[in-house]
């Protein structure tokens, strides 16, 4: 069994590929692994295994077709993490996410089309939906995007579908809450917050912290993607999510805790361009037709994240001082 993952150096897809790597997943536990990253800021080969026999890294970005079709064949399966994933940064430069969220998952598609790849599950976000006030997106919900990320993304699953449509290609779509969990960049807000508040530095928060989102562990979810990659059908979107609905306030006040500061560390910054109200998710799909159930309450999953952070500042400090 060999598989092929896109951005498996970023911060879901490399613990995706640790925990294959690792025996995670039964009947998988022989599968080599092959990694395509650009390696850009957020993809980093200190989160692989790199000793691994069983694992190659190739260094490339997604648009470039030539070198897709060089490594693709012989593979038994995609998963696609590659994309541009912050919002902040998309709007300042949304070219960069189309680019790459778009255009790559082209070539990407067409890479596994051409080379016979028989199976491909593309990585996508709730945030493709919009903003809902009340309920939970099912998996029918009309995609209405409010910034260059979630529309880059929403534009990315149109093209699988279209993938599957037209060419018959075995392609499954997954939406995700937002994640969180060890070997995140430090520009993501549960990060961002923990390594600003370890650092003795305030943290951000935006207008009155009042957004909602949906967590999710990064190991939940790479259960979920692994159940769509063996059982899920061609042509399906299977809605991922936590259940641990939370405004940004409530999220900061537990880091705050975890972390022995209290609210002189917050300072209020304006309010992103068009940012979302709220998220959330109906996964009863996935949840009734492949099995899927979270297991880290989030509770224990953020204490324990605070933990990681603690002991691991030198994964997480070269990156504060990139990106400061």
């Amino acid at each position: 069994m060999r598989i092929l993952v896109t951005g498996g150096a970023g911060f879901i897809g490399s613990h995706y590929v640790r925990s294959l790597l690792a025996g995670a997943y039964p009947g998988f536990e022989g599968a080599r692994v092959t990694v395509v990253d650009s390696l850009t800021y957020a993809g980093n080969p200190a989160n692989l295994p790199l000793d691994d026999p069983r694992l190659e890294l190739v260094k490339g970005d997604i648009c470039d077709q030539p070198l897709l079709e060089e490594v693709f064949p012989g593979h038994d399966a995609v998963l696609h993490f590659a994309a541009e994933s912050h919002v902040d940064r998309s709007l300042d430069g949304p070219a960069g996410f189309v680019r790459t969220n778009v255009a790559g998952t082209q070539c990407v598609l067409d890479a596994a089309l051409r080379c016979g790849v028989p199976r491909v599950v593309h990585v996508s976000t709730d945030e493709v939906y919009g903003s809902i006030t009340e309920g939970a997106w099912t998996e029918e919900s009309p995609l209405l995007p409010n910034s260059p990320y979630s529309a880059s993304k929403a534009g990315s699953d149109l093209i699988a579908r279209a993938y599957w449509r037209t060419h018959g290609l075995d392609v499954s779509i997954t939406r995700c809450s937002n994640n969180y969990g060890p070997h995140q960049h430090v520009e993501k807000l549960i990060p961002r917050f923990v390594t600003n508040l370890l650092d003795g530095q305030p943290v951000p928060l935006y207008g009155d912290g009042g957004n909602v989102r949906e967590w999710l562990h990064v190991d939940d979810h790479c259960r979920a993607l692994h159940l769509v990659l063996t059982k899920g059908r061609a042509g399906e979107v299977y809605n991922i999510g936590g259940g641990h609905h939370a405004t940004n306030r409530e999220i900061t006040e537990q880091l705050l805790e975890l972390c022995g500061a209290d609210w002189d560390m917050v300072r209020k910054v304006a309010d992103r361009k068009g940012h979302d109200l709220r998220y959330a998710l109906d996964d009863s799909k996935i949840r009734e037709q492949l099995g899927y159930a979270p297991r880290v309450a989030f509770e224990w999953g953020l204490a324990d994240l605070v933990a990681w952070y603690r002991e691991n500042r030198g994964w997480w400090e070269p990156l504060k001082q990139t990106a400061s």
